[in-house]
């Protein structure tokens, strides 16, 4: 029982990041209370123009401190069903955000679409190698929503961030210096891309000669002055190196506090409330509707907050974990293989390539950017012919700058003590003259890969835990091997390379560990679909069970793509958006095809 219960609101919104804030900002301007409630506090990443506030690598890119609290919010891990899951204790393989702007503060600015082959994946392998072709050990399946649906809602979040990159294919038409892998375009990138450092320029002109088709990566570190359509001012890249890990404070990285948060926040139809953790989503009577929603306000008082409609706008892995407590839809028998709720649980699969060049090439590697480099995507999805490899699925593989950041960026070839004088003097020697690549591999969903409660462990308000259960599956590792090693060619085939070595842990038969570092990709467990035995949610975002509720990012992904997820949820956010303002605030009801 709450201990108090406010008033109504139209639309009670379940986190303050890309989504949540965007879902205040169009449902507000279409004349509803929308109330969001954030676990995190207040921030601004961009407080004093000028004054590089977020330049302290200690504090941001090592003590997370833009990141979730283990102490107080995490979840248990074990790489499979038959072993003893124990608590995640410190942040590592993935850096969920906490605060206004979620992780899209501290995003590098990556921002990609989908390749159409991805939203159709089961249809479109088995429709070009046979219905018998992906390993029954797989659970692919299709989105339900098509690249041309989604075309339009990608291409305005990409003007919401001032994109900036080269079309590869404007209106069908496939141009070169852009990746004409891509689907169709209907407007070129609102911004030029990003200068190219020395490194990437090698490696793009060695993938030429390959008969390769290098680009620039689509960058959200904004390269001109640019206003949004939302009003917000960006200003162009400095290539100060912190992105990733960081807030911006140049207004040159889009996010969702420049971007949305400062455009919306003084509406008299919007209100956000920090520190505020929603314990769980209230049901009605006869279990077809959403009530509201309990949360825990800053003084520690349970409070319900009714609401017509109920917005699950949290981080991929927390709205699983509070369908699963409030006991919304069915939670997924990994036994008995029925069930949605913590079904297709993915994540991504990333390998890297490092390449060492001639001492009088310099790479000046401090003047980076989190979407800084070019990419190859002739080995990602299936831009490539998979008839005798094993496997489905692939990556991109970038020459990417990020950053030079002393206490982060030590590169040294293989062979090198890892400390002491001798590791001292590599790291002199090739800080400057070091190219990095990373092969960001897509990762297929599989009944043995999922997320449910945990029996054991409980959180501060007494709630069991999320388990995840994750190892990489042997397709992904045979993918990961392939494509790194056409990694590996194309460094070796770059000018003044003097050597070239690769760190692959799922192609090396190692275990995933949510100890290392790797990407805050988390992906599935309320997915997106047509059919009810296997999604969470309709193509419109709408849970099957309770039609009220509607649910956002990146756990909609029925697998993991090649590419950084921001771009596609956002995509997924607007095409939602555009239904339930449409079609659904008038007529509340499931939303059904015609």
């Amino acid at each position: 029982m709450a201990d108090k219960t406010l008033p109504k609101t139209d639309v009670v919104i379940i986190g303050g990041g890309w989504t949540g804030l965007t879902t205040a900002y169009e449902l507000a301007h279409e004349g509803r209370k929308c109330v969001i409630l954030e676990r995190g506090d207040h921030r601004h990443d961009a407080t004093s123009f000028g004054a590089p506030e977020e330049h302290d690598e200690l504090k941001y890119g090592l003590r997370y401190t833009h990141m979730m609290n283990v102490r107080e919010n995490t979840l248990t891990f074990r790489n499979s069903r038959g072993d003893r899951a124990l608590p995640m204790r410190r942040l590592g393989s993935f850096l969920p955000g906490e605060g206004l702007g979620g992780a899209g503060i501290h995003w590098n600015g990556q921002l990609w679409r989908p390749l159409p082959s991805d939203l159709e994946m089961r249809s479109h392998y088995d429709n070009r190698y046979g219905s018998d072709f992906i390993p029954d050990d797989l659970s692919v399946q299709d989105w339900g929503v098509t690249y041309d649906e989604l075309e339009p809602h990608l291409d305005f979040f990409e003007r919401i961030c001032g994109a900036a990159g080269t079309a590869g294919n404007l209106d069908g038409e496939q141009r070169e210096g852009g990746n004409i892998f891509e689907g169709p375009r209907s407007n070129e990138y609102p911004n030029p891309a990003m200068k190219q450092p020395v490194s990437s320029t090698l490696f793009g002109r060695a993938a030429q000669e390959m008969d390769l088709h290098p680009f620039p990566f689509p960058s959200a570190n904004v390269t001109k002055a640019y206003e949004n359509p939302y009003g917000a001012q960006l200003h162009p890249c400095t290539y100060c190196g912190f992105c990733e890990r960081f807030g911006c404070g140049y207004f040159a990285k889009a996010d969702p506090i420049i971007c949305v948060y400062d455009r919306i926040k003084e509406h008299e139809n919007f209100e956000i409330r920090f520190k505020s953790t929603v314990l769980r989503v209230e049901k009605s009577e006869d279990g077809k509707t959403a009530t509201g929603v309990t949360y825990v306000d800053a003084d520690g008082r349970e409070i319900f907050q009714p609401a017509d409609i109920v917005c699950m706008n949290a981080y991929a892995l927390w709205n699983v974990h509070l369908m699963l407590v409030s006991g919304l839809g069915t939670p997924y028998d990994p036994e008995t293989r029925t069930g949605t709720v913590g079904r297709n649980y993915s994540y991504q699969t990333i390998s890297a390539v490092d390449a060492f060049l001639e001492k009088d090439i310099v790479t000046n590697p401090f003047m980076g950017a989190g979407a800084l480099g070019m990419v190859v995507d002739d080995y990602n999805g299936d831009n490539f012919d998979h008839s005798d490899l094993g496997f489905v699925g692939g990556g991109y593989i970038a020459c990417k700058q990020y950053h030079g950041r002393p206490i982060s960026y030590q590169p040294v070839p293989d062979g090198t003590p890892s400390w002491g004088a001798e590791w001292k003097r590599a790291v002199r020697e090739n800080y400057l003259h070091h190219a990095d690549f990373v092969i960001h591999g897509s990762s297929m969903s599989t009944p043995e890969n999922f997320l449910d409660l945990d029996p054991t462990w409980t959180d501060q308000h007494g709630r069991p835990l999320l388990r995840m259960t994750f190892n990489f599956p042997e397709n992904d590792r045979k993918m990961a091997k392939y494509v790194t090693e056409r990694a590996v060619e194309i460094a070796e085939n770059m000018d003044h390379v003097t050597s070239v070595s690769a760190t692959n842990l799922a192609a090396e038969g190692e275990d995933y560990s949510v100890v290392p570092y790797q990407t805050t990709h988390n992906v599935g467990g309320a997915v997106i679909g047509t059919d009810p035995s296997t999604s969470v949610v309709n193509r419109y975002g709408q849970m099957w069970d309770h039609h009220n509720v509607f649910v956002f990012g990146a756990c909609l992904f029925p697998q993991n793509l090649g590419y950084n997820p921001t771009g596609p949820l956002m995509g997924l956010a607007y095409w939602t958006l555009e239904h339930l303002k449409n079609d659904y605030l008038e007529n509340p009801r499931p939303l059904m095809d015609a």
